[in-house]
């Protein structure tokens, strides 16, 4: 039976509608992929729900997904950064993270932790799995929770679709291999909470997506 140890709140942030997750246990909270807060009402959930912000995770480099990070630091100066590794020099790279392609400049500040696959996280009195889930970038990683039956993908995987490859550094084969590997693996059951749009699970995502067909694993 799942310990109900974990609340999650979902936040839609910036144009691109990054979904930004605040994760809360045992009085800690995290907050994953935080987008562009240029729209108030994410401070407004934080303030107003007196949430301390101790940790920021991020499923990967690209600017939509990274563009809230330089204010939450200034909010929160001692939250803790942890950035995949091989998307460590995106953050400060416009280019690098592509938000120059929508004509804007974002950077945000060096990770203060740079997270491997295989290595654990805590948020409160839950434990978190770093799975590689690159391909969409060169260092995408997914957080998957066995306690709570959860895995936070980023931009690997949707609800009927995966993430974009036909971008600099995408590498399809890789993506659709370590999804396979590192994420079909998991319990039908898991919930899958995505980068972008609705949330889905692994046994759905198995028996009904079509892109995890593809040639290229």
């Amino acid at each position: 039976m799942t310990d109900v140890s974990l609340t999650i709140d979902i936040l839609v942030t910036g144009p691109l509608e990054v979904n930004t997750y605040v994760l809360r246990s045992a009085g800690r909270c995290c907050v994953v992929d935080p987008g562009s807060m240029m729209h108030d009402h994410f401070v407004r959930f934080l303030v107003d729900g007196q949430i301390d912000v101790e940790q920021i995770w991020l499923t990967h480099g690209h600017g939509d997904h990274i563009a809230g990070v330089r204010m939450l630091k200034e909010m929160f100066p001692a939250a803790i950064v942890h950035c995949p590794a091989a998307d460590a020099e995106m953050l400060a790279d416009p280019d690098a993270n592509l938000s120059t392609w929508y004509d804007v400049t974002i950077t945000a500040p060096p990770g203060d932790v740079l997270v491997q696959p295989g290595s654990s996280l805590t948020i409160g009195r839950t434990a978190w799995q770093v799975l590689d889930t690159s391909g969409h970038t060169p260092g995408g990683v997914s957080f998957y929770c066995q306690g709570e039956q959860v895995v936070l993908t980023g931009d690997s995987l949707f609800a009927g679709g995966i993430g974009k490859t036909e971008i600099p550094q995408g590498d399809l084969g890789r993506l659709l291999a370590n999804i396979h590997a590192n994420l079909l693996a998991l319990p039908d059951e898991t919930r899958i909470l995505p980068g972008h749009g609705p949330e889905s699970t692994i046994g759905r995502e198995r028996r009904g997506n079509f892109f995890l067909r593809l040639p290229g694993r």
